[in-house]
């Protein structure tokens, strides 16, 4: 520990990615990344970008894109917040949104960047245990807090919950900010952006590094009511005003206008993820529903640890976490057939 860190920084407690390994030929389904590369028309419109033009600042407003959001779901420009990937989103809503005195509310088995944020920002929070099924009960989340927040689909579980149950939820708080962290909803959930108008205390943050292929480039969003939007740009012009580059910009527009390739890529993935899951459970592995492009799944014979390390060893990654509730559970992205196929061939061996 040094002498000159500011007091709370020996109390952090960092998030810890999924690896990203160095290895070239493997089987990489640890991460959540989309098998296929982004839309050609975003890749056309970013290369359009690499000009002379950089010497420029980006627009610090990044109005081109918030257009193609509020174009894509129907809303106005003003319910847009757009920022440096949904991480930098979620934290800015942390810092403007949840500081109230009261408790955060978010399930037990999450996103585990949430109480990190919690220890970053001084959020005191309660973790809301998933049912034994590991889904939500609305019912447990009647109770005195400064915000709720949860991923639709859930991650690590991949389950869903009905837009009818966010509603429940949203009438049962009307005092504190309901944000739905939707990373994964575009594989199989409804999104909850259609409820924005009906309630003010309503955020939904999206991504593209998921179902629009473009997790390096870093891009993410949240729709909601004006009021909310406005404090989201005031903590982000109080930290970086110019969050997206002009590529960043360019590209993540052209994605939301390219309809068609998302629509298919996002097939393609939903019909490899029934694929996945018939294979598994013919392996004998219990398979939780996922709407996510990822499955999670556990053997009942066979220690979760065990078989992931069996799989490194034949160059397949997948994801295991070592908290008590699912430790036993392997979380496996979904990729190509052929690195599907590989993963399914190297677990009959083991």
């Amino acid at each position: 520990m040094s002498k000159f860190w500011s007091p709370f920084v020996k109390d952090l407690v960092p998030y810890v990615p999924g690896e990203q390994p160095k290895m070239t030929k493997l089987v990489k389904l640890n991460t959540n990344e989309n098998p296929y590369g982004p839309s050609p028309k975003a890749i056309a419109a970013m290369q359009a970008e690499l000009n002379e033009n950089l010497r420029l600042y980006p627009d610090p407003n990044s109005d081109r894109l918030k257009q193609a959001v509020a174009d894509y779901y129907g809303v106005k420009t003003g319910q847009v917040f757009v920022g440096n990937g949904s991480d930098e989103v979620l934290a800015h809503a942390f810092h403007a949104l949840f500081q109230h005195g009261k408790p955060l509310l978010f399930p037990d088995v999450t996103y585990s960047f949430y109480p990190v944020y919690c220890g970053l920002y001084g959020i005191d929070f309660e973790a809301i245990a998933l049912d034994e099924q590991f889904q939500i009960n609305v019912a447990d989340y009647q109770r005195p807090n400064g915000g709720i927040i949860f991923p639709n689909p859930n991650a690590p579980t991949g389950r869903a919950l009905a837009l009818d149950a966010i509603e429940q939820l949203l009438k049962g708080n009307p005092d504190t900010v309901v944000l739905v962290d939707e990373a994964y909803i575009d594989f199989g959930g409804e999104t909850a952006i259609g409820l924005v108008d009906k309630y003010p205390n309503l955020l939904v943050c999206q991504t593209l590094s998921k179902s629009r292929s473009l997790a390096g480039l870093r891009v993410g969003l949240a729709v909601g009511h004006p009021d909310l939007i406005e404090a989201l740009e005031r903590v982000k012009n109080s930290f970086n005003s110019y969050p997206l580059d002009r590529m960043a910009i360019a590209g993540a527009a052209a994605a939301f206008e390219d309809r068609a390739y998302f629509d298919e890529t996002c097939k393609k993935v939903i019909e490899s993820r029934a694929v996945v899951v018939t294979g598994l459970e013919e392996l004998g592995f219990e398979v939780l529903p996922s709407a996510a492009n990822f499955v999670f799944a556990r053997h009942p014979q066979k220690d979760a640890a065990g078989l992931q390390a069996g799989l490194r060893e034949q160059g397949v990654i997948v994801r295991h976490f070592k908290q008590a509730r699912i430790a036993q559970f392997l979380r496996i992205t979904i990729g190509t057939p052929e690195q599907n196929q590989a993963l399914l061939d190297a677990l009959k061996g083991l």
